[in-house]
């Protein structure tokens, strides 16, 4: 095991452990009640806080599906939105502060509906009145609402399950010494467990827990724009490490290294930052992820002119998608007993 990410926090780790304890009793005795949409749910979610790639899988899925002929949305919590607490269709011409990065790239990239609310069975219905008001008479058989980041939302059903399990999870704490929202037990509630392709050693640790579910291997890609000289990159997101990683494997000349806390939200502060960064080292260009090009918004417009701002697209292939979809669509259509 590695150390824990925060050690001085352990005297709080019963607390955590008492909570999970209490909400898992509250959910099966019907005190915090599961609540069902007419539509089939299926969840995408991760067991650690922040930094899986649940967002570009998100998207990938979408476009499977849709490519099918599935009617998609994308219910989301909307993390970061200050501006309203109501449920609200994404705008793709709106700011995060409004609907959140995640879901602003989600309709940008996947180009579905995206509806964000603090409880996702309120954006689930907003979706689907939303669909029966300007859409085509669909079947219901046909229309699937993904939940983003639902794995620890359990107060609305699901049909399936998808979770994300990477190698830093199975060598991870609970929060708040680590990042593990749940103990790794929890991954026995999912359907599918989806793995990084370049971790074959934890589709290993999966099968030797016995799993004879689907396990689904993941290959990521960063579109990385060329540049002719020195780079600025900076990011917002929780492991900001894999970005500038991916950078440097595609052979940029990164002259500096900017990261903010997760979901930051920038001011024109930080963008004298970036560049005066930039004028320093003579930079070529700003590079960042297309979660914080939402973030940045029209704030972009106070770099100079001559310093360009490129957003670095990550994108996630489904190894044997088509195989994939096929279960997953036999999966919607003959959905599992709720238990």
């Amino acid at each position: 095991m590695t150390r824990a990410a925060r050690p001085l926090l352990w005297p709080l780790a019963p607390a955590y452990r008492l909570a999970l304890a209490l909400r898992e009793f509250e959910l099966r005795t019907g005190l915090k009640p599961v609540r069902r949409l007419s539509w089939p749910v299926v969840s995408i979610g991760n067991l650690s806080a922040g930094g899986a790639g649940k967002t570009p899988f998100a998207i990938a899925l979408a476009r499977a599906l849709a490519a099918r002929g599935v009617h998609i949305d994308v219910l989301s919590r909307g993390y970061g939105r200050r501006r309203s607490a109501l449920p609200l269709l994404v705008d793709t011409s709106g700011t995060a502060e409004e609907f959140g990065d995640e879901p602003l790239e989600i309709a940008h990239e996947a180009g579905v509906p995206v509806v964000v609310a603090a409880e996702r069975y309120e954006a689930g219905i907003l979706a689907e009145e939303a669909s029966r008001q300007f859409s085509e008479p669909v079947s219901p058989h046909f229309c699937v609402h993904l939940l983003d980041d639902g794995f620890q939302h359990r107060q609305l059903h699901r049909d399936v399950d998808i979770l994300l399990l990477s190698c830093r999870d199975l060598n991870d704490y609970l929060l708040p010494a680590g990042n593990l929202r749940e103990a790794l037990r929890a991954a026995e509630r999912a359907d599918v467990i989806a793995v990084p392709a370049v971790e074959p050693e934890v589709a290993d640790w999966v099968k030797a827990q016995g799993w004879e579910r689907p396990v689904w291997r993941l290959r990521r890609r960063m579109d990385v724009p060329h540049v002719d000289g020195p780079v600025i990159a900076f990011c917002g997101i929780a492991r900001p490490e894999q970005f500038f990683a991916g950078l440097k494997r595609a052979g940029l000349r990164i002259a500096a290294r900017l990261a903010f806390a997760d979901h930051h939200l920038y001011t024109a502060d930080d963008l004298k930052r970036l560049a005066t960064a930039a004028q320093q080292n003579s930079a070529a260009a700003l590079l960042t992820t297309e979660k914080d090009r939402a973030r940045l918004g029209e704030m972009a417009s106070l770099l100079p002119a001559s310093l360009p701002l490129k957003a670095v697209p990550l994108r996630i292939e489904i190894a044997d998608e088509a195989a994939a979809i096929d279960w997953l669509l036999n999966r919607i259509r003959t959905p599992r007993t709720p238990g």
